[in-house]
């Protein structure tokens, strides 16, 4: 099994920057689906963007502003630009599918959460 942990939130100004991380536990062949979501205060948990192979997606409210993106570890980032103080809320990674070897597992897999608050 492998494990996700966060990091990289924080408290930022109004049009400040972040960059979050998302690293497993252990080293793997190869990632399908990793994604990011967000949960605010008193409200769903909201897909945010995702990565599968070479193609990304974002949601309406941070495209443009947020890049999703993989290193040759399968860490995945999510670099956030122009903040705005609706973007705060905790931020989530999930992975759908691994490879480790020749075995693959599928399984939904979450972080912890980390934290972003956006505030002047």
């Amino acid at each position: 099994q492998v494990q996700l942990a966060e990091s990289g939130g924080g408290l930022v100004q109004p049009g400040g920057s972040l960059r979050l991380s998302c690293a497993l536990s252990r080293r793997v062949f190869s990632i399908n689906r990793m994604a990011w979501y967000r949960q605010a205060p008193g409200k769903e948990r909201e897909f945010v963007a995702a990565i599968r192979g070479g193609r990304t997606n974002y949601a309406d409210s941070v495209r443009g502003r947020f890049t999703v993106s993989r290193d040759s570890e399968n860490t995945v980032y999510l670099a956030m630009n122009s903040l705005k103080p609706e973007d705060t809320a905790v931020y989530y990674c999930n992975l759908d599918n691994y490879c480790a070897g020749s075995i693959c597992t599928s399984g939904d897999w979450w972080g912890q959460g980390t934290q972003v608050t956006v505030s002047s």
